[in-house]
């Protein structure tokens, strides 16, 4: 890092907040209580904007379903929040028995049929039909280490979780006052 590069590396997640914070949370479960939100405007056609604490996202739908291809779809926004959960996971779980990836890359593809979305089948999902996901890492850790964290990412893992077990929505519509 001598010539202003930084290095990647696994070691440069901050194991020490980690740690303290799962420390403050067996201590007092309450203090691990809590949610995110985020806010979504429709811009114009199918484009919407979503803002997330400071950060924002755009999303479009493709031409051939009435969008301007502009910014991604949302189905791949949901693979691309497994793909990023699942990388952080892996990056963190892979800290924590000290192994280092020269290069980790994490892909994610789903299967849907439009049918759904489109209103022509009932029996058929708007949503994907199935996801899978395979992860390239460049490492020195044994096949078995590698295992190890892949079990322990997808434990932890958020997203994983949501889209295996899904998660209760509640919904209600309000006038914007």
């Amino acid at each position: 890092m001598t010539d202003g590069t930084i290095t990647k590396s696994c070691t440069n997640i901050d194991l020490h907040a980690f740690e303290r914070t799962r420390e403050a949370v067996a201590v007092d479960p309450d203090i691990g209580k809590g949610g995110f939100k985020t806010i979504t405007t429709w811009e114009d056609g199918a484009r919407a904007r979503t803002t997330a604490r400071s950060f924002t996202v755009e999303t479009d739908e493709p031409a051939p379903l009435g969008g301007t291809d502009q910014a991604v779809d949302p189905m791949e926004l949901l693979l691309a929040s497994l793909g990023t959960c699942l990388t952080i996971g892996w990056v963190t779980q892979a800290a924590k028995r000290g192994v280092d990836f020269r290069d980790l890359r994490i892909e994610v593809d789903g299967d849907y049929d439009l049918r759904g979305y489109l209103g022509l089948d009932e029996t058929v999902r708007p949503g994907y039909t199935g996801i899978r996901y395979s992860v390239k890492v460049d490492t020195d850790a044994s096949p078995e280490v590698l295992q190890e964290i892949r079990a322990a990412a997808e434990r932890t893992s958020p997203l994983f979780d949501n889209i295996r077990n899904g998660a209760a929505i509640d919904s209600r519509v309000e006038p914007i006052a």
